[in-house]
């Protein structure tokens, strides 16, 4: 009887062991999807994506840069406030490099408030800004006089050309791509996780139910016992 108990007593702890274990794999899952969940609707938050900030970062580079090398070209020519008057107040399409600074602002402004204040998800900004560079740059290249000019003849229009197309391939290929994969990765854990909240709890199978197999103990027994009624049959 006391065996028969033990095995009982075992048989319940090991249900009981293989319920609790079930329960907890099913908690550590949908713990895990909600800390996903979190984590992505974390980053969905965000006023900017960091790929996003790195790119406005960069056409605000391509502003800066194009506005020193001016800056440079300005002092060469005899000094700031001279060449200003010069290139500003009598400007000359065909000497002047100050198209070539208003043309780097119009690529500032345009990117900047279509990808970072408008948060605009599409290529068309960014298309624009370059073709109007490549047009501009192209026109002014072979009528103009910029050669006569220096080396600044040289370097601003095609520092120029260059930034605007680095700005059209970060974005087409590294922007919009990553934000739409980590979008695809967010809706798709959004749907696991909804699956796993309404679909209930699946039931135990039988594989899940432990029946203890018959002990030595028993048959241990058995055989102590006949050995008794042996020992208590009369001899004859």
């Amino acid at each position: 009887m006391n065996h028969q108990s033990g095995d009982i007593e075992y048989s319940r702890r090991s249900l009981l062991g293989s319920q609790s274990s079930v329960h907890d794999v099913q908690s550590i899952n949908s713990s895990e999807l909600m800390s996903r969940i979190e984590s992505y609707e974390g980053l969905e938050k965000k006023v900017i994506s960091d790929v996003r900030r790195t790119f406005c970062l960069f056409v605000t580079f391509d502003f800066l840069f194009v506005t020193l090398l001016w800056i440079i070209e300005l002092n060469v020519n005899g000094g700031i406030k001279d060449a200003l008057q010069k290139e500003v107040l009598q400007y000359d399409y065909y000497f002047s490099f100050f198209d070539i600074f208003v043309l780097s602002f119009f690529r500032f402004t345009v990117l900047i408030l279509a990808y970072a204040i408008i948060r605009l998800r599409h290529w068309w900004a960014v298309a624009v800004t370059t073709a109007t560079t490549c047009a501009f740059l192209l026109v002014k290249v072979i009528l103009s006089k910029l050669f006569s000019q220096g080396a600044f003849g040289y370097v601003l229009p095609i520092m120029s050309f260059i930034l605007a197309w680095i700005e059209a391939w970060f974005l087409d290929f590294k922007v919009l791509p990553q934000e739409a994969e980590e979008e695809n990765r967010l809706l798709m854990i959004r749907r696991v996780s909804e699956r796993a909240v309404l679909l209930p709890p699946a039931p135990m199978s039988e594989g899940q139910f432990y029946s203890p197999p018959e002990s030595i103990a028993d048959s241990d027994s058995d055989e102590e016992t006949e050995e008794k009624q042996d020992d208590e049959k009369p001899l004859v």
